[in-house]
């Protein structure tokens, strides 16, 4: 399925929060390893954290380091998946910000999809860049400066750059490619000066899987209604104090 680059003695961050796309994370880091990377998971707490299927949660993965743990230095390349929660959470971090700058600026590696481009754009990073991500952000990637192309993948010197887990195949062929350099990667390799335009409609993809969504379970509302009401007791407690 995917070309024999060997990534053998590369060191390769993966850098996610609870909410993060499953198979965004899964299918890329296990081509990594594969191919011999050593990967670590970086994350905004420890422990292990929550994966998705689309709004569905899905199982864990266990975190290596957390931010405050781990530097850039040690590694060689730095991998954002997608979802819409991970990059979110990231995005608002100060430390997962300078993590990602301090890898821009070695011109090391990064690769993103989905809506992983969201912590570039947020890191002050994406301006002059030609990307891609998933079409839903576009318009927050031309607003930060960059130039969106609606295409499986774009690789930007330093950069590639995939739309969502469609891609996922050209997505890590690309990857692999750019993690296997051993010098720092130069800017360039724009494809154009303008953007492509907005979608006319959102991605069949998740307008159909979203009618097979089930319910939400007993435990899940029970569980919303035990963070509601701790949410209003503190706001009380707020208030009283006041």
């Amino acid at each position: 399925m995917f070309e024999r680059t060997s990534l053998n003695g590369r060191r390769v961050a993966v850098l996610a929060a609870d909410g993060f796309e499953k198979i965004e994370l899964t299918l890329p880091l296990k081509a990594l390893e594969a191919k011999g990377a050593e990967v670590d998971i970086i994350s905004l707490r420890p422990g292990s954290i929550r994966g998705v299927n689309l709004h569905e949660p899905a199982s864990r993965i266990k975190v290596s380091k957390t931010l405050d743990e781990a530097s850039p230095s040690d590694y060689d390349a730095l991998l954002i998946p997608g979802g819409f929660m991970s990059p979110d959470l990231l995005r608002q971090s100060a430390a997962a910000r300078d993590f990602v700058r301090a890898f821009d600026a070695a011109r090391k590696p990064i690769a993103s999809l989905c809506h992983g481009p969201w912590v570039m754009a947020s890191a002050g990073l994406a301006k002059g860049r030609t990307m891609t991500s998933w079409p839903g952000v576009r318009d927050d990637m031309v607003n930060a400066g960059a130039v969106w192309l609606d295409q499986a993948v774009v690789r930007d010197g330093n950069w590639v750059t995939s739309r969502g887990p469609q891609d996922l195949k050209p997505f890590i062929k690309e990857m692999t490619t750019l993690f296997a350099q051993t010098a720092p990667v130069t800017q360039g390799n724009a494809h154009s000066m303008f953007s492509d335009p907005q979608r006319e409609a959102p991605p069949a993809l998740v307008t159909t899987a979203m009618r097979f969504i089930p319910r939400p379970s007993i435990r899940t509302l029970v569980g919303v209604a035990v963070v509601g009401a701790g949410i209003m007791a503190v706001n009380k407690r707020r208030q009283a104090s006041v």
